[in-house]
């Protein structure tokens, strides 16, 4: 596991970058948002290192330094391209930064390590997760009961069963069970209420 890879497909550094050549605005979720980040030739090294390592089924974390707020990143970037920041303290500025709001799911701050008390390596740099795992007898029985609670158009069933398989899961919002209610029960419907699990 690792933070953002800079200038990879979906980071936002090409995004930015983008939104700046065009004028902006640079947009953000939010103002206080951090991410970890990493270049292209950390990640690599990290997966080989990680994979020499591994001896099967290991988590490994590099770390990272200190995460970066992504404000201050589209600041120094906008600064970088010879612009200002449009904004309350200059209101003449080049590039307006603009808030749209965290999208579903979203976190303001990451979390890359889901257990506690990481395991140091051979490598300074590089640590190895202690997470619980079912094996996969008992994994198979879960999954078998998350599909058949999906099968009856249980969501109760199916949550509590997603609550059982994955550490620290919550749903947000209520339960839309569209066969309890009388509502349509189409499988296009059905399909709409198993994606907001």
């Amino acid at each position: 596991r690792f933070g953002n890879v800079l200038g990879s497909s979906g980071s936002v550094v090409p995004l930015f970058r983008q939104q700046i050549k065009e004028g902006g605005p640079v947009t953000l979720t939010h103002p206080k948002i951090t991410r970890y980040f990493m270049t292209i030739s950390e990640a690599s090294q990290l997966v080989i290192q990680a994979g020499a390592m591994a001896e099967g089924g290991d988590v490994f974390l590099l770390d990272m330094g200190e995460p970066v707020r992504i404000a201050d990143l589209a600041r120094k970037m906008v600064e970088l391209s010879g612009l200002t920041v449009r904004d309350g303290d200059n209101p003449e500025g080049d590039i307006e930064l603009s808030v749209t709001g965290l999208r579903p799911g979203e976190k303001l701050y990451e979390e890359l390590l889901i257990g506690d008390n990481p395991e140091t390596t051979e490598h300074p740099r590089i640590m190895k997760a202690r997470e619980d795992f079912l094996v996969w007898p008992e994994l198979s029985r879960k999954l078998n009961s998350l599909n058949a609670a999906l099968d009856r158009n249980d969501m109760v069933a199916a949550r509590a069963t997603l609550a059982e398989l994955v550490s620290g899961y919550s749903s947000t919002g209520e339960v839309s069970d569209l066969a309890f209610t009388g509502a349509d029960t189409n499988t296009a419907a059905l399909d709409v209420q198993r994606a907001r699990l």
